[in-house]
């Protein structure tokens, strides 16, 4: 399998979670406490998805055994 649909992935990912992360701020300066929570959490797991994208990129390049 090529590395080209990882590396889309991880990046799309990370950048979604980037850009709530920043909607979470903006909103908790805005005065919305009611939605900060729910968009940080959704945030956070648009990170952890990345980051398991990138481990199994790493898996995907290990030889593997029969």
């Amino acid at each position: 399998m090529t590395k080209a649909p990882f590396i889309a992935m991880a990046a799309g990912t990370a950048a979604l979670g980037t850009a709530l992360g920043s909607l979470a701020l903006r909103l908790r300066a805005d005065g919305y406490e009611q939605y900060v929570e729910s968009v940080a959490t959704f945030s956070v797991l648009m990170y952890v998805t990345a980051a398991l994208v990138l481990v199994t990129w790493v898996r995907d390049g290990r030889p593997h055994a029969n």
